[in-house]
This record gives C-alpha cells, structure tokens and sequence, in this order.
C-alpha cells in the first residue's frame, strides 16, 4: 500500500509533536511493508533530502506566513499526491483537513487524525479560529476514517455523535545520552528545572515563569524549545523572565535525553493538549515529573501523577516546591508508569494497529461505506 502523510511540517522531526507522531509512525509502516511518503517544508526540512529511514521524502513550497504556510503546502501536497499512485491520503492535524475533499472526490481513502482542537490555540485570531473549526468539521466528516491521539478527546467527540477511533501517540523507547550538554549550558545534575516544548501560550511556559519566581526555588529553570519565528508571545516570556532562567534553544536527540534524565523536576504546563508527546518521552526517561491537571495529562499520568491547577500560577507555585522536595519519589513513579505504559504507548503496536485501520477503511471505500 502506498500511503502519503500531509499536514506536517516535516522530518526528521527536530520539534513539534505531530512531526515525532509522523516520523515514528511512518517508519515502522515502511517496516511492515508500505511505500510512504511524507511531504515536507523548505523552512523545516533540507530540501535535498530523498530518503529518511525508508521514508520517501518530497519537499513542495508553501507561503512561510501563519495563515496560509500550512494549508498551502497541505493543498499542493494533496495535488501532487493524487498524482503520485497514492491509495492512502492521510491528513494529520485539524487544517489541513480543509482539502481533504480534493483526495476522497478522486477515489482515495481519506484518513485524518486529530493532534488536538487548534481552534483553541492563543496564537489564533477569531477568524483563523473560526475557520478552524469548519476544519475540525472537515476532519470529523470528510474522511474514510477519523483518528484521534486522545482517549479523552474521542470520548469528547463520540458523545457529540462523532464517528472517532482512538490510536495514541507512542513513546520512542530512549537510548544514548550526551552529558556535554549539561556542560555547555553550565548545569548540574539533579540541580534544575526543565521545561521542553514549543514556546507559544497554550504551552503555559508564562505560567511557569510567574510561578517560579514566587516559589523561588534556588535552582535554575531550563527552557528547551522555542517559537518557530519571532513572534510577540516569545519576545514577551523571554522579557519576563528573571536571571535564573535559561533559554538553551532546541535539543534534539542524545543532549535532549540527557537533559530529561538530569533534571531535577520536568514540568509540563499546558494549557491544551492532544496526547502530550513530551510527556511520553518524560516519563520514558524517568524524570520526576509534574503537570497541570487537564484531561491528556492525565490521561498519561493517570491518579497517581503529581499535579497543579491549569491556569493557577498559586497552585504551580506550591507545586513546585512540594515535587521539587519529592523528587526521588516522583522519578521512581515515572520509571514504574512508564513500564506500564509500554504496551498501550508503543509505537510498534501503533504502526501495525494503524495499517489495520487503513486496510478496513479501503475495504469499506471500495464496498461504498462511508466509514
């Protein structure tokens, strides 16, 4: 079967969780036997690149502005992949969606999944959110089959009457660490906290920062991520915050590993999520962990995780402290979640769950099926 992925920025995946889901995801597809292509973007990927661990690559322009980066490369992508002997088209996040109709009008099977709602994100406007919702509607309507990475989110959408199958992001399970990393950023182990992530305001790094300032907690706070550009949110958290925190970029690989098995506290303060990768790879490298209380975190962490209110900077405050002080117990927690977790969160099983899918929702196109 030959399958195209749309909607990601691209791969390798350096950041963005749809970027991980999408490499992880299309790689053990590639083992299992299938031809798959990922359309990729100048601004992400090194357009030379042909092959990445059996993965076709195909690098297409776009138009590099916020509003219409996405949803042109998404409308060339599709293009090209009808041209391409393609059997498969699979949309991944909400926006791209909006030209999932091209595909499923010439014959192909049409997959979508669901990241997350992004209609909700702060980086919107109302009227990108509203046409973000129109495709959401698109993602829950147009497609053979609809996926989404979140057991709370599908169980959202079902009530509403919405046909969704539930297929979980995966954990990479970690190998190799690069401890010079704690050297060129002047670290010690065991002696920071660590946010990694993309810096936009769903991510609640500005939550983090307030509330670090007023726990005071004599160790150094790490910001391992960044905005995709120069944008006001970024230029505001960095103004914001005090000496103690470090903006160290992106880390990718080995020197990210390392930074999660050294942290003192890894903490996630999320505003909004889908099935938050960062907090598979956390738990994967048994770092303490601790995280706003919203659904997909807990849905990972289930009632044993260490939380804080979503949104309460008094609550992450007094958190902070508290897990700081229970480190040891909170990293013995992670290890013992993350071995539970193995078998519902591993990618292997995933892959070969989602070509299943794929082979039923063919099945029921060429039957005339709608789902």
């Amino acid at each position: 079967m030959r399958i195209a992925m749309i909607g990601q920025k691209g791969i390798p995946a350096t950041h963005g969780g749809v970027e991980r889901h999408v490499e992880e995801l299309a790689a053990r597809l590639v083992g299992l036997g299938h031809e798959v292509v990922v359309y990729t973007r100048p601004s992400y990927t090194d357009k030379s690149m042909r092959l990445h661990r059996g993965i076709e690559l195909v690098s297409l322009p776009t138009i590099g502005t916020k509003h219409l980066d996405a949803i042109v490369h998404s409308f060339l992508a599709t293009l090209h992949s009808l041209a391409g002997g393609v059997q498969v088209v699979h949309y991944h996040a909400i926006g791209p969606c909006l030209v999932s109709p091209l595909a499923r009008l010439r014959g192909r099977t049409v997959v979508a999944t669901i990241h997350g709602q992004d209609w909700r994100r702060g980086k919107w406007g109302h009227a990108a959110s509203f046409v973000l919702r129109l495709a959401e509607q698109a993602a829950l309507n147009i497609p053979h089959l609809t996926i989404c990475v979140s057991k709370s989110l599908s169980d959202d959408y079902m009530t509403l009457g919405h046909d969704v199958t539930y297929v979980p992001n995966g954990i990479a399970v970690p190998v190799g660490s690069d401890d010079t990393v704690l050297t060129e950023f002047g670290l010690e182990s065991r002696r920071y906290i660590l946010f990694a992530g993309r810096v936009v305001p769903e991510k609640g790094l500005h939550h983090l920062l307030a509330a670090y300032e007023l726990a005071s907690p004599g160790i150094p706070l790490v910001v391992a991520g960044d905005a995709s550009g120069p944008d006001r949110y970024s230029t505001t958290v960095r103004e914001a915050a005090g000496e103690s925190v470090r903006f160290v970029g992106y880390q990718y690989g080995e020197k990210l590993a390392s930074l999660f098995r050294h942290a003192a506290l890894f903490v996630l303060p999320s505003d909004l999520e889908g099935l938050p990768i960062v907090l598979l790879e956390a738990l994967a490298y048994g770092s303490p962990i601790l995280a706003s209380d919203i659904p997909p975190n807990r849905e990972v962490l289930g009632e044993r995780g260490a939380y804080f209110e979503s949104g309460r900077v008094q609550s992450l405050a007094e958190a902070l402290t508290i897990a700081i002080e229970n480190g040891e117990a909170l990293a013995r927690q992670s290890t013992e979640l993350a071995q539970q977790s193995i078998l519902e969160y591993d990618w292997d099983r995933i892959a070969e769950r989602t070509a299943d899918l794929y082979r039923g929702a063919v099945a029921r196109r060429l039957g005339s099926g709608r789902r």
